[in-house]
């Protein structure tokens, strides 16, 4: 059974997908921990009641805005929780350094957009949506894939897409993807890599 750490950044649809998973879709793998840059994460609230342990790390608060001692303190938690996987689930943060280095090809992100469109540095939140209804796409979805050094650049694991629909905004665009794409191939994404060993 691999030892799964989340990473999460705000309110936690995906991680709560993942906890709903742990058993049925997601079988070689449990969460141990999650962890969050940010204190007031309604995620953090998602991971208690299901009696997962949590942690705060915050960019600035705690690390001075550094991000070499940001991801050697994520690392760091990591490594004392004894975890094998990594799951950015919402994680709005850029780390470096030693956690990619010691979780390479073992940390998984998940992002609302068919790589590789609306995709890259500063494409997060209701971004890829509101490109994707500027440029006028008929499809777009989710992609599940590996983290390395360039952002959303590493090895793709799945891909779901979704219909864009007439009157789309990005927030309901937003809905959408995460209900027929994000909260499907995540767990199924993740059980991939826990099973493959």
């Amino acid at each position: 059974m691999k030892r799964i750490g989340v990473l999460i950044s705000g309110g936690g649809t995906n991680l709560q997908a993942l906890i709903d998973a742990q058993g049925s879709v997601l079988k070689s793998g449990k969460i141990v921990c999650v962890c969050s840059n940010s204190a007031n994460a309604y995620g953090l609230e998602r991971a208690k009641k299901a009696d997962i342990p949590t942690k705060v790390i915050r960019k600035k608060a705690d690390c001075g805005g550094d991000i070499d001692e940001f991801s050697r303190q994520i690392c760091a938690y990591m490594k004392e929780m004894r975890v094998d996987i990594i799951v950015l689930a919402g994680f709005m943060a850029i780390f470096g350094g030693e956690l990619l280095k010691e979780y390479a090809d073992r940390i998984i992100n998940i992002h609302p957009s068919l790589i590789p469109s609306f995709c890259g540095e500063g494409m997060y939140g209701l971004k890829p949506h509101m490109a994707a209804l500027e440029y006028g796409v008929k499809v777009t979805g989710a992609t599940v894939h590996l983290v390395n050094e360039v952002v959303d650049g590493g090895r793709i694991l799945m891909q779901k897409a979704v219909y864009i629909e007439d009157g789309d905004t990005p927030e309901v665009l937003q809905k959408r993807v995460m209900e027929q794409a994000e909260w499907i191939i995540l767990p199924q994404a993740v059980e991939m890599v826990c099973s493959a060993d």
